[in-house]
C-alpha cells in the first residue's frame, strides 16, 4: 500500500468514525437504543484508531496484529449496525451505506492483511 493509498483510508475510517458519532447522537433515548448505541460507538470510532496505529506499526508483524484488531471492531460494529436494524429502532434504509462501507472497509482490510502476511 503506497502512502496515497494509507492517507485514504486515514480519511475514509475517520469519515466512517464521524458517521458513526452522528448516528449515535440521532439515536432514541430509549433504553436499547442507547445501549446498543454506545457499543456500536465504541467499536465504531475504534477502527480509525487502530488503522492509525497500524500505519506507525515497528514490523510487518505489528502491522498485520493491528490490522486484525481493526477487522474484529470493524465486525462488531457491522454486528450491532444490524442488531439496529434487527430491533426495529433504526430503518434498513437509514443504515444501507454505512453498512456498506463497514463492509468495504472489511475487504480492503482483510486483503491488506493477506498481502502482509504473504509479503516475503
Amino acid at each position: 500500500m503506497d502512502e496515497r493509498d494509507a492517507r485514504d483510508l486515514l480519511a475514509r475510517t475517520k469519515a466512517f468514525a464521524l458517521r458513526i458519532v452522528r448516528l449515535y447522537s440521532s439515536l432514541p433515548k430509549t433504553t436499547e437504543a442507547q445501549v446498543l448505541g454506545k457499543q456500536v460507538l465504541r467499536s465504531g470510532t475504534s477502527v480509525g484508531a487502530h488503522y492509525r496505529e497500524a500505519t506507525r506499526a515497528r514490523s510487518r508483524a505489528e502491522f498485520v496484529s493491528k490490522i486484525e484488531v481493526l477487522l474484529q471492531e470493524l465486525s462488531e460494529t457491522v454486528y450491532w449496525l444490524e442488531l439496529l436494524i434487527d430491533a426495529d429502532i433504526v430503518s434498513q434504509a437509514r443504515l444501507a451505506e454505512l453498512l456498506s462501507e463497514g463492509e468495504e472497509l472489511m475487504a480492503i482490510f482483510v486483503a491488506s492483511a493477506k498481502t502482509a502476511k504473504n509479503a516475503k
